[in-house]
């Protein structure tokens, strides 16, 4: 008699892997007029932009007079705080005073290459911070290196601790990035297979109407719906042919034209907001319902946001429906108010867009209650309040309406000469 043992088939073992590790990220962040920054009062700082590290938003913060009343301002103090909603962040952190004289021996204070007892930092909630009070004192700092022509650089590398289980296979197959609008650029480069002509002020453009309809809402209702006749040529009169170029570029690549004006910031020698490419364009993407081109070009705009340009700026996000740079323009025309009113740009959007001044007072009122609340800006009446020779400039006189004396205010009726605030009203 013979037994047969059925064995049982080898299978392999499954395997995964608990990773904890960092998402890092950093920011510079240059304090210009250092000097001038001094006497703002122990406790008050001067913030960063906020940036992006780990899916949530950070910000630096620097207190000339130090945080900590009982140092007497001898010390400047440096934090970085979680400026975004978020609860335990646990993160590490490495602050950089970096020195600007020939020996480079920067000031660093980092987690990053020391063994932590308790592990990353826990930041709780938004507005909890790291950092020291006493980061460097401040005798020594304006007799150093560190401080040259009254500017200071600090440089903040924030790691966000994540945890994943990785159970990827031990072999992978990298994919490379999307093509396609590659591809698309080419076709509307060689014109192969094009079956419409568009005539800009003389000079022929060769496209698909495909190719068109599925990008452009506006386009779709032209040639799917039988408006347009087959091998027709398209006459288009209210634009540039370099801005049907980038039309056309962005259609088919799904990208910006490259072009001087995209990779330089603004400057004297750029061309006014009328004639800027970006400012066309977004005339262009308004049109033909180009919501990503839109933004692309709102977000060109956005860093030529100046005192001297933000109510032209305004003016042409409201006019094209451009809602982030317009809410971005309200924003810092309110915190520049006495500033932009200055401004010829200004008189202009009183004259025209009366619309328009009506909402950047709301958002007046609106920064004067974030103020209230502790936020960065200088309030608007602290700016009424100032001080100087006011002899060459434009006076408005503006009276409180709100209901519970709120900063919304409405220009007088009776054109005074002098700026003033309504009885009672704190500058």
């Amino acid at each position: 008699m013979f037994s047969h043992r059925h064995k049982s088939p080898l299978v392999s073992p499954s395997s995964s892997r608990f990773v904890t590790e960092t998402v890092n990220g950093s920011h510079n962040f240059v304090i210009k007029g250092y000097s001038l920054a001094k006497g703002i009062g122990v406790g008050k700082h001067i913030a960063s932009e906020t940036f992006t590290v780990g899916g949530f938003q950070w910000a630096i913060y620097f207190y000339p007079d130090g945080k900590n009343p009982e140092d007497n301002s001898a010390y400047v103090s440096v934090f970085i705080a979680l400026a975004s909603e978020g609860t335990d962040v646990r993160a590490l952190f490495e602050l950089t005073l970096v020195d600007q004289g020939t020996h480079g021996k920067h000031k660093v204070h980092s987690h990053f290459d020391r063994s932590l007892e308790s592990g990353p930092y826990t930041l709780k909630y938004r507005g909890s911070m790291w950092g020291y009070k006493r980061f460097f004192r401040r005798t020594m700092l304006e007799s150093s290196t560190f401080l040259k022509d009254d500017c200071l650089k600090l440089n903040c590398t924030v790691g966000v601790v994540v945890s994943a289980i990785d159970s990827s296979r031990l072999h992978s197959i990298d994919v490379p990035e999307s093509d396609i609008g590659a591809h698309f650029g080419m076709l509307l480069e060689n014109e192969e297979g094009s079956d419409v002509t568009f005539n800009v002020r003389g000079v022929k453009f060769h496209a698909h109407k495909l190719v068109l309809a599925a990008r452009s809402p506006e386009f779709e209702s032209e040639f799917l719906n039988g408006m347009e006749e087959d091998n027709h040529e398209i006459v288009v009169v209210d634009m540039d042919p370099k801005v049907f170029k980038a039309l056309l570029h962005f259609i088919y690549t799904d990208n910006l034209i490259e072009d001087e004006e995209f990779s330089v910031t603004s400057s004297s020698c750029m061309p006014s907001l009328s004639d800027k490419l970006a400012a066309k364009l977004l005339a262009a993407a308004d049109k033909y319902g180009l919501a990503r081109l839109a933004l692309m070009c709102e977000s060109v705009l956005c860093k030529d946001i100046s005192v001297n340009s933000v109510a032209n700026i305004l003016a042409l996000a409201d006019r094209f429906s451009a809602m982030d740079l317009k809410s971005v323009c309200l924003k810092f025309a309110a915190e520049n108010l006495v500033a932009v009113m200055e401004t010829d740009g200004f008189e202009l959007l009183k004259e025209n867009c009366p619309l328009l001044q009506s909402e950047l007072l709301k958002t007046v009122a609106g920064t004067e209650e974030e103020l209230s609340g502790g936020g960065k800006s200088r309030s608007v009446w602290a700016q009424f309040s100032d001080g100087g020779d006011t002899t060459d400039r434009r006076r408005h006189n503006w009276e409180d309406v709100g209901e519970r004396g709120q900063s919304l205010w409405v220009q007088s009726s009776d054109g005074g000469d002098a700026r003033g605030m309504s009885p009672g009203q704190e500058g």
